[in-house]
């Protein structure tokens, strides 16, 4: 028996922002010592988790912290590797307020946009959001996986060979991680922010299917844009195309979310 629509944004009291705003102080206090994020880093990642809790709630702050430590474990495999062959991320993995933002931009605004919205309307707004995370790690996955075991890199607007961390060089291995981070992180989107379960109006799987083709979809092009245009101006850094490609993978998420959305829309609206 089809379900309501789930509430998928927090309920926007003072008190409630107070209390986002307290518990994401407190615990980028006590988190900063871990070496996932710069200094300034945390300081971002506070206002970004203040943000997102006020916005989503709970829920809403687990999936991208979530997204976080599932895309520094990533990062931390076989990092001496990398590391030796000069292919590693700097500052030993540690991530700073341009890779938060460049990876959170979209997201924050999508959620922004849903506190806004009508009921109507947040079922899309928060596939985006799914969207935009899944594409995100699909894209570090894929990355730091390819670097260390991709065996055949080739570059994607070529197919010629090229070493591996080549921007826009993608390969076999590389590219299956990435379907398998935008699966993971697609599911846990469908949970925690989605509310969608085996009961839901709308088929959690036809969604979660959306989601994951969509953020390794955006990940290709992304890597397109890496072999091309980033190579000709130098002004596209690696955060501005990680935002490009959040920002695609929301953008066509929400283009083909109609076609699966519209009982859970019609659900909120009544």
């Amino acid at each position: 028996m089809p379900i309501p629509a789930p509430v998928l944004v927090a309920p926007q009291t003072w008190s409630h922002w107070l209390v986002a705003l307290a518990l994401n102080t407190l615990l980028i206090g006590l988190a900063q010592r871990l070496p996932l994020l710069t200094r300034a880093g945390w300081v971002h990642a506070g206002i970004l988790g203040s943000l997102l809790w006020g916005c989503l709630g709970l829920r809403g702050w687990l999936a991208v912290v979530l997204y976080l430590a599932l895309g520094s474990l990533v990062t931390r495999l076989g990092f001496r590797t990398k590391q030796a062959r000069g292919l590693a991320e700097g500052r030993g993995g540690a991530r700073g307020p341009e890779n938060v933002w460049g990876s959170a931009a979209t997201g924050a605004l999508l959620a922004m946009a849903a506190v806004l919205a009508p009921p109507a309307w947040q079922p899309l707004l928060l596939i985006g959001f799914a969207a935009s995370f899944a594409a995100k790690l699909a894209d570090t996955c894929g990355s730091e996986i390819g670097k260390r075991w991709g065996r055949h890199t080739v570059l994607i607007t070529t197919l010629r060979p090229v070493p591996p961390g080549t921007e826009g060089a993608i390969s076999l291995e590389g590219t299956a991680a990435s379907l398998a981070g935008s699966g993971v992180m697609a599911g846990l989107m469908l949970v925690l922010v989605l509310g969608l379960g085996a009961g839901s109006s709308v088929s959690p799987g036809a969604i979660w299917l959306l989601v994951t083709l969509v953020g390794l979809a955006a990940t290709l092009i992304e890597s397109w844009i890496g072999a091309s245009a980033q190579q000709r101006w130098a002004w596209l850094s690696n955060e501005l195309v990680n935002g490009i490609q959040t920002a695609i993978a929301a953008l066509l998420a929400m283009a083909l979310a109609p076609l699966v959305l519209a009982p859970l829309v019609l659900a909120a609206a009544s």
